[in-house]
């Protein structure tokens, strides 16, 4: 892996956007235990954790005042309100990981997904979807962390945000988890292979000549 990541320098940025419910966390969980070098940019938020969170590995937890002083200071790449609750990438900590070239996955809603897309180059849209509303609905109840008021919010909420899916690279239907983990594995693998396309092929012609000679037939 080596010189593959020589070849990459600066590493990629993957933006994964999601309704709530979808499943994504697990899904990017799952695609990073199988994928090298693929790191999770922890966003911080001003909403309470929930039961099966972590400080420092899901997300930063910070008041509603530290957070408007970070956006005072310019430190977010991306933030945005949800429901109530704030959220927001800091740029200090995508650059950083980025310039080392290290691959990023951002878990951000299609509002940041816009604000990275014009800050960061060549950054790869992803978009998960639920099999059906009527799936999303079953598995918000499931999972037992919302109100049924919260509930018909996020449903509301998850209409109108896949209306914003049509301008993402890449679309995957998470109806079975092995299944959705497997495409987006191979839509890593495939950016990765199209970024060092050119590193790679210079590389050869170089060899090629060295070898051979430029006029060699």
């Amino acid at each position: 892996m080596g010189a593959e990541q020589k070849r990459r320098e600066r590493g990629l940025v993957f933006v994964i956007s999601a309704p709530s419910g979808t499943g994504k966390t697990t899904l990017v969980r799952g695609a990073m235990k199988q994928l090298p070098d693929l790191h999770f940019s922890i966003s911080y938020t001003t909403r309470s954790p929930r039961a099966n969170e972590r400080e420092n590995e899901d997300y930063y937890f910070i008041s509603p005042s530290i957070f408007q002083k970070m956006v005072e200071r310019g430190e977010f790449l991306e933030w945005a309100e949800v429901l109530g609750n704030r959220y927001g990438t800091t740029l200090a900590s995508v650059s950083q990981l980025v310039s080392k070239g290290m691959d990023l996955i951002l878990d951000i809603d299609t509002q940041g997904a816009k604000m990275v897309m014009e800050k960061v180059d060549q950054t790869i849209l992803i978009y998960i979807l639920p099999p059906s509303l009527e799936a999303l609905r079953e598995r918000l109840v499931k999972r037992g962390l919302d109100s049924p008021e919260i509930i018909q919010l996020r449903l509301a909420s998850a209409r109108k945000d896949m209306e914003e899916a049509h301008w993402y690279h890449y679309l995957i239907v998470n109806e079975k988890i092995d299944d959705a983990i497997e495409k987006l594995k191979a839509i890593v693998i495939a950016e990765r292979c199209r970024k060092v396309k050119d590193s790679i092929l210079g590389e050869k012609m170089r060899e090629w000549e060295e070898h051979h000679g430029k006029n060699y037939c």
